[in-house]
């Protein structure tokens, strides 16, 4: 089943938001992410979203620092089972996506679809609300996410650390299809997939704009393969 409201403008994005913290998932304005949920408190933030506005943020967990939380005290957020008691440490910025295609399997999971509405900066956490975490959101650094980003980028230095990246990694690409998407398109596809550290991945999301991102990521590959080959001529002698 797809979603067909539309996106909201600055004035309509929400006060508080609800949040699934994934450590190394990457969500960017524009871009679509899977998700499979089957936890029980994320089942029913799915089900809240789905009965309100449809969105949800998109956060990583800081595993660097556990003891220390973004927000209020620990009574504002449920204890964590799998941590014993307070949850995660998060990094300070998200991107909040509304569920654009979601179905419910015969055993009660959701497969949804995330589209990347626009990123935000965590101000507090707000109570926590049916086991899940909610977050007060400040969209106003981010607001012009809303509209596509129509920065230029470098593409064939970007393109070609890609196609050194890809033969080291034996991946094989349709070079034409990469060849004929749009740049905004391609680097938000580029930084959601590729497998790059949680820092990386923090450092894509942070990214001032088109531009800027295009060039973390340009550099990250480029380190990706200068390291490969370092160690292949290590290994050699």
């Amino acid at each position: 089943m797809s979603g067909a409201v539309s996106d909201p403008d600055h004035t309509e994005l929400p006060a508080s938001l609800p949040i699934f913290p994934l450590t190394g998932v990457l969500l960017l304005p524009r871009g679509k992410l899977p998700l499979n949920v089957f936890e029980p408190r994320y089942l029913n933030m799915v089900r809240d979203a789905l009965a309100s506005d449809r969105m949800i943020g998109m956060v990583q967990p800081r595993e660097d620092d556990p003891t220390t939380l973004t927000g209020p005290p620990p009574d504002a957020v449920p204890p964590d089972a799998a941590l014993g008691e307070r949850p995660p440490a998060l990094y300070p910025t998200g991107c909040a996506g509304r569920i654009t295609a979601f179905s419910e399997s015969d055993d009660g999971r959701f497969q949804i679809t995330l589209t990347g509405i626009a990123r935000f900066a965590i101000t507090g956490e707000a109570p926590a609300l049916r086991g899940y975490r909610r977050v007060v959101p400040d969209w106003e650094p981010y607001r012009a996410d809303l509209a596509d980003d129509t920065a230029a980028i470098d593409r064939p230095r970007l393109l070609t650390a890609l196609k050194a990246f890809f033969k080291l990694n034996d991946i094989t690409a349709d070079w034409d299809s990469i060849a004929a998407t749009p740049d905004e398109r391609l680097v938000t596809s580029l930084a959601m997939i590729c497998q790059f550290a949680p820092s990386e991945k923090q450092a894509l999301l942070e990214a001032r704009d088109l531009g800027e991102r295009s060039r973390v990521m340009t550099a990250l590959v480029e380190m990706a393969v200068l390291g490969r080959a370092t160690a292949g001529d290590t290994a050699r002698h």
